[in-house]
């Protein structure tokens, strides 16, 4: 076979049913053999939007995402989609092709060296100079993308390797001796975690992306029930347990809620599950829990310590470690008491807002859709307020139904990332949470959606402004609004000469009646929310105070 169809053969292999993509010069081999191969391939309308849509994908089935690009500038405008699939822990392939290998090095039309590159943001990368070793480098790079701590592997692959011919060998198993992830763990020190947590007074269950990652959601619940402690998770944990479960507290962190903060503040134990302690979340580090000991479960050891002492690490995969300390706890500790003040500090500090304006308020948008969803819909978010509203006022009962850029904070993100979880659950209603200056960004796959009858529901919060820079700007910079105000597009105008549907909002009587429209609708649908322009996002830990020193001002 010449390696054009070896790589397709294997993705086959490797059970991937969708591509995301776009052509070029340097991998035409690849796509002539696309032409009649049987796997789904989605055109996106830029490279970008093919890798948040594979990382979509991959966030809402758990499954390895795949995007494909040129050499070049294809290959680089994948970057920042790589960096948000690193920084978020996302199992993704990123298939590049590059210009021969007889030109490499040689500043060839249309060459750049992505393997360079996008060695900072990936969990490794390969070049492939011999058509032979294509197969098991494709094999390993699946392994390595979904094993362990997951993320982003690229392979870069020359068009005269693609067009080179071998023997299709497949290799039935993949062992690399210099990486064999812990899955299991210590049992001294889950003997260990399991005294702390049985003398706490104030415990606390601090739960991650890691906890959805490895299934441990059932875990981490009886874990919950059986200590009878608290439960707050970090941005990228939501979804990790029942946000109407009597025990959680919602997010911690910036812009977490009041009672989580002060509940993180105050504890003796803070059990950490698959969450990294991130500056988002810890506030001022000298300032963090400084009454409470940390038991912290997570695969990846170098997340370990990284940024807070623990008293007792456990490497591992959360689930199995999750069932083993959960045997393990034979003494229950008390936390009576300690439910009882959190309890008081969730009726001292709810979250809330200000509803009394003439304009529509984006937390009131949220309640109306969580309503007529309960929590079986699958929420895409931008990056902004859109995002902090749609952490704090839906309620996510399930994992893999928040899908939405963490770590890198990627404006743009949303929309193909819903297009990518709309074709892994074509079942589900999927929406995108967006501002009007994110959702500009990668706007162009409203043609990818109508072409694909990817029926995606994109909810665009209209402030007039990049709301959560001139959020900053109000509070910290005397309100000098330093080109945040924007203008946009009729997104009514704009969506139908896509073949969408648009729809506009203006008044809060009309907000529950666009969205049940909205769902009916059996076409991509833009709601343009004319919501209040300085409405803000609360509470919030303003950058270098301790999380319990939160602004709580109302909207």
């Amino acid at each position: 076979m010449i390696g054009a169809r070896i790589l397709l053969e294997s993705l086959k292999k490797q059970g991937v049913e969708i591509i995301f993509g776009y052509p070029g010069g340097q991998v035409l081999p690849i796509f002539d053999q696309l032409y009649d191969f049987d796997v789904k391939f989605i055109l996106t309308r830029h490279e970008q939007g093919a890798a948040h849509a594979a990382d979509g994908y991959a966030r809402a089935t758990g499954k390895v995402g795949v995007c494909l690009a040129t050499s070049g500038p294809g290959a680089t405008n994948l970057v920042t989609g790589i960096a948000t699939a690193y920084m978020d822990s996302i199992p993704m392939v990123a298939i590049t092709g590059q210009v021969g290998t007889h030109l490499i090095g040689n500043d060839a039309f249309q060459e750049a060296d992505v393997t360079g590159i996008t060695r900072p943001i990936t969990k490794h990368n390969f070049l492939v100079k011999d058509v032979k070793d294509l197969a098991r480098t494709i094999a390993e790079a699946f392994y390595i993308a979904s094993s362990g701590r997951p993320g982003p592997v690229l392979i870069d692959i020359p068009v005269d390797v693609q067009r080179a011919e071998t023997e299709f060998i497949w290799p039935e198993k993949i062992n690399i001796r210099s990486y064999q992830p812990t899955y299991s763990g210590h049992p001294g020190q889950i003997k260990k975690a399991a005294k702390l947590i049985s003398t706490a007074k104030k415990p606390i269950i601090y739960a991650g992306g890691g906890v959805i990652t490895s299934g441990a959601h059932l875990e981490l619940k009886e874990l919950a029930q059986k200590i009878q402690a608290p439960v707050t998770t970090t941005f990228m944990g939501l979804g990790s347990f029942s946000g109407t479960h009597k025990l959680f507290l919602g997010m911690l962190g910036m812009h977490g809620t009041a009672y989580a903060n002060h509940a993180v503040m105050a504890s003796d134990l803070i059990i950490a599950v698959g969450a990294r302690f991130d500056d988002r979340v810890t506030g001022r580090l000298d300032d963090f829990a400084p009454g409470a000991k940390v038991i912290h479960i997570d695969i990846d050891p170098s997340s370990i310590s990284k940024n807070i002492r623990v008293d007792v690490p456990i490497v591992g995969d959360a689930k199995n470690i999750l069932k083993q300390l959960i045997c393990e706890i034979k003494k229950l500790p008390d936390t009576a008491q300690w439910l009882k003040t959190t309890e008081g500090w969730k009726n001292k500090y709810p979250l809330t807002y200000k509803d009394d304006s003439a304009m529509i308020k984006p937390q009131y948008i949220l309640q109306e859709l969580w309503k007529l969803t309960r929590g079986q819909a699958i929420i895409c978010t931008e990056v902004g307020q859109s995002q902090m509203w749609a952490c704090q006022w839906y309620q996510y009962l399930t994992p893999r139904t928040f899908i939405s850029s963490g770590g890198l904070g990627t404006m743009g993100f949303g929309f193909p990332a819903a297009m990518g979880a709309k074709l892994g659950f074509p079942e589900k209603e999927v929406f995108n949470i967006a501002g009007d200056g994110s959702i500009q960004m990668n706007i162009q796959e409203l043609a990818t959606c109508v072409a694909n009858k990817i029926n995606v529901k994109v909810l665009i919060f209209n402030n007039g402004f990049l709301g959560m820079v001139r959020q900053w700007q109000e509070l910290f910079y005397k309100k000098r609004y330093s080109y945040t105000p924007i203008t946009s597009p009729d997104y009514v105008l704009l969506a139908k000469s896509y073949g969408a549907v648009g729809m506009r909002v203006t008044k809060k009587s009309e907000v529950r009646a666009v969205l049940q429209k909205a769902i009916r609708t059996q076409n991509t649908v833009f709601i343009d929310f004319r919501i209040e322009p300085e409405e803000n996002v609360y509470p919030m830990v303003p950058a270098g105070s301790a999380i319990n020193k939160m602004i709580e001002g109302l909207a």
